[in-house]
C-alpha cells in the first residue's frame, strides 16, 4: 500500500485532460500514476537510479549487460523471452537504457493487456532470472552491440571526451562492455561474471533508488491498486544514491586543443566548457537560453557569419553529458574544406559573440520569447523564472580557462601520437594559453555580430477555426491539369495548427544520374537560402522542408496556422525565383561530395538495405555514378538545368488541420498562379503521358535470387544478410495475412537468432513495403558468422516455426488478431502523424485512406486455417509460390567466405545477381497505382 508524503501538485496543460497522483509505496518506491481513459495503449517506465557510473573496477559494462539480462527470464514466467513475447504479441514494443547515472526500462501495450504486461515486468525489480547459460549467450550480445559502435565516429568521440578526463573519476569509464570486460578479464582474476552481476544487482537494485511512471485506461484508484499489488515486493535496502566526486576535468584536462583522426570525411570542431549542471537550475533553464543565442542561424549569428564566410555547414550549442554535479555545455560546428583552414579564427569568433552575449546582458524580451506565457500550451514552456543573474553565471564559465576543443579531420591521418584505448581512435594534444584564445579573437575577421531580431513568426492568433464538415477521411476540392488538393479539417486534435505538404512531380528529374544529382543540390540550395529567415519560423514552432524525391520535390510546411502561409508564400517565391548563387554552389556540392564518399562507412546492415532497394527499385541510380557524374557538374550546368526542371510540373497537394476549405483553396491557387500563370509561365501542365510513378520488379515464383558483395569499408569485420520475401501487391486481406505472420513470427525468430543462437546484436524480422508491393525480410548483422551461413539458419528457423503455427489453439490465433485489431485501432497521436498516414496514400496513388477499418474488417473473417494455407503457399521454405531476394555483404571477417560464395555454382532454383541493372532491365514490373489524372492503375 501507499504511504503518505505531502501531496504535490503537479501543474499541467489547460488542455491536458489526463489525471495524475504521485504515491510512495511503503518499500520507498516512488510513482507517477496518469489515468487517461481514452487512450489504446497503456505503458510505463521504471528508472533505477544506477548506471555505468557503479560498474565495479575491472568489470566495464557490468550495469549495462543486467539491463540486457533482466529482459530474459523470472521465478514466476521462467520461459525465456516471454515478457518481450507477450508485450510483442498485444501490440507493443519494450526496450531499455543506461546511461551514467540511470537505467531505464519501458514498454507500451494494448489496453486490454496491460495488466498482465505490467506483473511481467515487475519481475524485472523483483526476482530476475539470471541463468548461467543465459549470461554467457548475453555476453555475446553485448559484445556485439559493442562491434556494431567500433567504426562509428559518434561512439569514438563520446570516449575520446571522457578520457581526456581524471582516471579516478567514474566519467573515465567505458561503459557498453565488451567480451574482453565481461568475460576475459574477469575470468583471470578468478571472477564469475554471473556471480558478480548478481552481486551488483542486489547490491544496488533498491526500491528507494527507483522511480515508477504508470500510464493507464483505468481511475487512478485502479492504477494505484494495480501498482501496490505487483510492486510492493521490491526490496528497499535504503542504498544511497551514487555520489560522483565534482567535476571530471582538473586543469590539466582544460585549455586543451585536441586533433582526431575520424572514420568519416569531414572536418569537425567541437568547443566544450565544464558548467554547472542546469539541472540545479531547471525553472530558469540557463543552458537552454545560451544555446537558443550560441545556436541561433538567422542574420547576425555566429553561424551566419561562419555560413556567409563559406566556412560551416552546421552548428549546433547546448548542454550535454550531464549528472547533479557536473556537466559539459557543447558548441558543435561542420567545416567546410575552407573552414578547416580557419580553426583559429572560428573559436575567436566563437568567443567574440560569447563576449557580445556578456556585454549585452541577459535580455528578458529574449526569455520571453522562449519561454511564452501560460497560455501558449507547449511542452517546452514549463521553465518561467526569468534570473538574469543564474544565465549569466553559466555565461561566464564559458571563459578560454577552461575551454576544450576536439578538431576532427582526416587531415591529421599521419600527425598523431596517441590512440584512445578502447576505440583506437588517433588523436594528439596541445596545451592552449589564455594569450592565444585573445589573439585568436583579436586576428578573427571583423564580423558584425549581433543579437537576433523579434520573432515575426511567433502566433498570436491561436484560434480554432470551426471544421463545418466532419470528414473522417481527405476529401478532393480541387483536380486540374496543374494540381490535385487534397483537404482533412482537424477534427481530432482540436490545436491551431496545420500540416501543407506540396509534391511537386518532375519528369526531368529522373532522365539521368545527372539530373538526379542536379536536382538534390537545388533543393538544398533552397534550404540554404531560406535558412537565416525561415530558423525564426522554427524557433516559433513553424517547421518547413524541400527534399528531392525519386519523382521530383516535396514542400513541408507544418506548425502553428496563424502565419504558415506566409512561410509557404517565401517558399514558393525563392524556387520561383531560383538562380545559382556560385560560393553556395560550391559549399553545397562539398557537402554532398563527402555524404557520397562516407557511404561506404555505413553498417553494413544500411548497404545490404540500400543494394535490396536498388535491385527492386525501377528508375533509381546508384550512388557511385551519382558521386562520378558529381565531380564534373559546375554552377553554370544547375543555373541550366533548374528552368528545365521546373518546365513541366504537376502539384500533388495535401492540406490538414486549422484551415477552412477556401482558406486551403486560395493557397493552391497562390502556388499555381506563381508557377503557371503570367506573360512567361515557369511551369507547363504535364502531357498524361509524363506522370511518374514508382515501380517495383516482381520476382518469379518459386524463385531464389542472391546478391553477393563485400562491405565498402576494409575496416568493417561485420557481415549482413538482408533475406526477403516478396508477397503481393496491395491488398487488403493479403496484407493483413502478412502482418499476422510478422506479428507472431517477430519474436521468436529475435529469440531463436540472436538469443539462442547469438548470431548478431541486429536480428529483426519486419514488413517491407516498396510502392505498394508488400512482403517481410530478415535483417542479421553479425561478426559471428557469415551471410551463407545466417541464410541456413533463417531457413532452420522457418522450419522450426512450421510445427508453431501449425501447433497454435483457436484461442493463441484469436489473441493474436485481436492484438492486431487493436493496434490498426489505435488513434493517431497528432495531426502530424495523421497527415503523414494520409500522405502515404496519396503519394503512393493508393488512395485507400479509410485502409485501417476495411484492414480490420478483413481480419475478422480471416480464419486460422488461411493463415496456414498462407505461411505454406509464400513464407516456407520450399513454398511453391516463395520468391526471395538475399542480400549478403561481407565484412572482412568473412572474405575468404565470399570467394567460396562467389565460386560455388547456383542451387536448383537458384539465381545469382552478378548485374544489378542488367537484371532489373530483364525483369517484370509490378503495374503502379500512381496513374496519370484520374489515377487509373497502369
Amino acid at each position: 500500500m501507499a504511504i503518505g508524503k505531502a501531496e504535490v501538485e503537479i501543474v499541467k496543460p489547460r488542455t491536458d485532460k489526463r489525471e495524475y497522483k504521485r504515491i510512495v509505496l511503503q518499500n520507498s518506491l516512488e510513482v507517477l500514476l496518469i489515468s487517461d481513459p481514452d487512450t489504446d495503449k497503456c505503458a510505463a517506465s521504471m528508472n533505477v537510479s544506477v548506471g555505468s557510473f557503479c560498474d565495479p573496477e575491472g568489470l566495464e559494462g557490468l550495469a549495462h549487460f543486467l539491463e540486457h539480462m533482466l529482459f530474459y527470464a523470472s521465478e514466476k514466467y521462467p520461459l525465456e523471452d516471454s515478457y518481450s513475447k507477450y508485450i510483442t504479441e498485444h501490440g507493443g514494443s519494450t526496450n531499455a537504457f543506461t546511461t551514467s547515472e540511470h537505467t531505464n526500462y519501458f514498454f507500451d501495450v494494448n489496453a486490454d493487456s496491460f495488466e498482465e504486461a505490467l506483473d511481467r515486468f515487475a519481475q524485472f525489480f523483483t526476482k530476475p532470472l539470471m541463468s548461467a547459460d543465459a549470461t554467457m549467450r548475453e555476453i555475446k550480445a553485448v559484445d556485439s552491440e559493442n562491434q556494431k559502435n567500433l567504426l562509428s565516429d559518434g561512439w569514438r568521440m563520446n570516449q575520446l571526451q571522457k578520457h581526456l578526463s581524471t582516471e579516478s573519476h567514474p566519467y573515465h569509464k567505458f561503459s557498453t562492455g565488451n567480451w574482453d570486460t565481461l568475460e576475459v578479464q574477469p575470468k583471470a582474476r578468478g571472477l564469475d561474471t554471473r556471480d558478480e552481476l548478481i552481486k551488483f544487482y542486489e547490491k544496488n537494485y533498491s526500491a528507494n533508488l527507483m522511480h515508477l511512471v504508470v500510464y493507464a485506461k483505468d481511475s487512478l484508484d485502479k492504477i494505484q491498486s494495480l501498482v501496490d499489488q505487483k510492486f510492493f515486493e521490491i526490496r528497499n535496502t535504503d542504498r544511497s544514491c551514487f555520489s560522483i566526486p565534482g567535476q571530471p576535468c582538473t586543469s590539466e584536462h582544460l585549455q586543451i586543443l585536441v586533433k582526431v583522426v575520424p572514420i568519416k570525411e569531414g572536418h569537425k570542431l567541437r568547443i566544450l566548457w565544464p558548467i554547472t549542471p542546469a539541472i540545479r537550475h531547471y525553472k530558469e533553464a540557463p543552458s537552454r537560453y545560451l544555446a537558443h543565442l550560441i545556436g541561433h542561424e538567422g542574420e547576425g549569428s555566429l553561424f551566419y557569419i561562419l555560413k556567409t564566410l563559406g566556412w560551416a555547414t552546421s552548428l549546433s550549442a547546448g548542454e550535454g553529458d550531464w549528472t547533479l554535479e557536473f556537466s559539459f555545455f557543447k558548441v558543435v560546428i561542420e567545416l567546410t574544406d575552407a573552414g578547416h583552414e580557419h580553426m583559429q579564427d572560428i573559436v575567436g569568433l566563437a568567443f567574440k559573440y560569447i563576449r557580445l552575449l556578456q556585454e549585452s546582458g541577459v535580455c528578458k524580451w529574449i526569455f520571453d520569447e522562449i519561454y511564452p506565457p501560460k497560455d501558449w500550451i507547449v511542452g517546452s514552456s514549463l521553465p518561467s523564472k526569468f534570473d538574469p543573474s543564474i544565465i549569466q553565471s553559466i555565461l561566464n564559465e564559458l571563459s578560454p580557462k577552461n575551454v576544450r576543443i576536439f578538431w576532427e579531420s582526416k587531415k591529421f591521418e599521419g600527425c598523431t601520437d596517441l590512440v584512445e584505448p578502447w576505440y583506437g581512435t588517433a588523436y594528439s594534444i596541445e596545451k592552449l594559453t589564455d594569450s592565444m584564445i585573445q589573439n585568436w579573437m583579436q586576428t578573427a575577421p571583423n564580423a558584425h555580430l549581433h543579437l537576433p531580431a523579434p520573432n515575426v513568426f511567433i502566433p498570436t492568433d491561436l484560434s480554432l477555426k470551426d471544421a463545418h464538415e466532419k470528414a473522417n477521411y481527405p476529401v478532393l476540392l480541387k483536380n486540374s491539369s496543374y494540381s490535385r488538393l487534397w483537404y482533412k479539417p482537424d477534427t481530432m486534435f482540436s490545436s491551431p495548427k496545420a500540416y501543407v505538404k506540396i509534391d511537386f512531380n518532375c519528369p526531368h528529374c529522373v532522365t539521368s544520374p545527372e539530373a538526379a544529382v542536379l536536382t538534390d543540390i537545388f533543393t538544398r540550395l533552397l534550404m540554404d537560402y531560406l535558412n537565416e529567415y525561415a530558423y525564426y519560423a522554427q524557433v516559433a514552432g513553424l517547421y518547413y522542408g524541400i527534399t528531392n524525391t525519386d519523382t521530383g520535390f516535396q514542400v513541408t510546411v507544418v506548425g502553428y496556422s496563424h502565419k504558415l502561409r506566409i512561410l509557404l508564400e517565401t517558399v514558393v517565391e525563392i524556387i520561383a525565383k531560383f538562380e545559382v548563387k556560385p560560393d553556395r554552389f560550391s559549399v553545397i556540392k562539398e557537402i554532398v561530395a563527402k555524404e557520397y564518399q562516407n557511404f561506404k562507412f555505413q553498417q553494413p546492415y544500411q548497404q545490404a538495405l540500400y543494394y535490396c532497394s536498388l535491385i527492386l527499385q525501377d528508375h533509381t541510380w546508384p550512388w557511385k555514378e551519382e558521386l562520378e557524374v558529381l565531380h564534373h557538374i559546375e554552377a553554370n550546368y544547375l543555373a541550366k538545368f533548374a528552368p528545365l526542371l521546373l518546365s513541366r510540373v504537376f502539384l500533388e497537394c495535401y492540406i490538414a488541420g486549422n484551415y477552412e476549405p477556401n482558406e486551403a483553396e486560395s493557397m493552391i491557387q497562390y502556388v499555381e498562379d506563381i508557377f503557371f500563370k503570367g506573360l512567361k509561365p515557369i511551369c507547363q501542365p504535364l502531357f498524361p503521358s509524363q506522370h511518374l510513378t514508382n515501380r517495383v520488379v516482381k520476382l518469379e515464383n518459386s524463385k531464389s535470387y542472391f546478391y553477393s558483395t563485400e562491405g565498402l569499408n576494409p575496416s568493417d569485420e561485420n557481415s549482413c544478410l538482408v533475406h526477403y520475401i516478396q508477397v503481393h501487391q496491395d491488398d487488403f486481406m493479403w496484407n493483413v495475412k502478412l502482418q499476422l505472420f510478422t506479428l507472431i513470427a517477430k519474436q521468436p525468430a529475435f529469440h531463436q537468432l540472436r538469443s539462442v543462437e547469438q548470431l548478431g546484436y541486429i536480428t529483426v524480422l519486419l514488413q517491407r513495403n516498396d510502392s505498394g508491393i508488400r512482403g517481410v525480410q530478415f535483417v542479421i548483422q553479425s561478426t559471428a558468422k557469415d551471410p551463407g551461413h545466417i541464410g541456413l539458419r533463417i531457413e532452420a528457423f522457418l522450419k522450426m516455426f512450421e510445427s508453431k503455427l501449425y501447433d497454435m489453439t483457436n484461442d493463441e490465433f484469436k489473441s493474436n488478431v485481436n492484438a492486431l485489431i487493436d493496434m490498426k485501432l489505435e488513434k493517431h497521436k497528432n495531426l502530424k502523424e495523421e497527415s503523414g498516414f494520409y500522405w502515404r496514400e496519396i503519394f503512393e496513388g493508393m488512395l485507400k485512406f479509410d485502409r485501417r477499418e476495411s484492414e480490420v474488417a478483413a481480419l475478422k473473417q480471416l480464419t486460422q486455417q488461411q493463415l496456414i494455407d498462407f505461411f505454406n503457399e509464400y513464407i516456407k521454405v520450399g513454398a511453391s509460390q516463395k520468391k526471395t531476394l538475399s542480400v549478403q555483404v561481407y565484412g572482412s571477417l568473412h572474405s575468404t567466405k565470399y570467394k567460396e560464395a562467389k565460386s560455388e555454382p547456383a542451387r536448383p532454383h537458384s539465381i545469382q545477381i552478378d548485374d544489378i541493372y542488367s537484371f532489373r532491365r530483364s525483369q517484370p514490373l509490378y503495374g503502379s497505382f500512381k496513374g496519370g489524372m484520374g489515377h487509373v492503375k497502369l
